[in-house]
């Protein structure tokens, strides 16, 4: 059965009681957070054995993709998506593990710069073979130029709720 006919469903008996519920829009939000809970449990579990959860995995390819693999905690923020509470939260716990450190920044000693440790950088050496295969068996129903069109589609989406602000 199609996971998702529970709430097709769901939706159908909406637009009955409610006949003005935009059930295309309606459809395509809760795809993307029904694919948000999968790809965050699937990473988690590729995770585990690494001693990580998906949102430090988040964090730690923050830094991993910044030249000179540093970002301040404001910057770590905006990149990940994540809150600034999660953000101190997050650090702290990949500081305690030794995957990251805080240092003043060399431009203006009143800002922190969270870098990746050699540890860290290690840690992420080991873990980014099986990564990289879960992204792949995770895509593999998808040509490249459906994922190509998929990628174009929700660049789009996200430009919508960028220009609401």
């Amino acid at each position: 059965m199609n996971s998702f006919l529970p709430t097709e469903r769901r939706l159908a008996v909406t637009r009955r009681r409610h006949p003005a519920f935009p059930r295309g829009p309606a459809v395509l939000v809760r795809l993307v957070k029904h694919l948000h809970k999968r790809i965050h449990d699937d990473a988690n579990a590729a995770l585990k054995p690494f001693g990580l959860n998906h949102p430090q995995y988040n964090l730690l390819m923050m830094l991993y993709g910044t030249e000179g693999h540093g970002l301040s905690a404001s910057g770590l923020a905006r990149s990940s998506g994540e809150k600034a509470a999660n953000i101190t939260r997050l650090t702290n716990e990949l500081c305690e593990k030794g995957l990251i450190e805080r240092a003043t920044s060399e431009d203006d000693r009143r800002k922190l710069v969270l870098s990746l440790t050699p540890t860290g950088l290690a840690l992420i050496d080991r873990f980014l073979p099986s990564i990289c295969a879960l992204l792949e068996e995770q895509t593999e129903g998808l040509a490249a130029r459906d994922q190509a069109e998929l990628e174009r589609l929700l660049k789009k989406f996200l430009d919508g709720f960028d220009r609401r602000g």
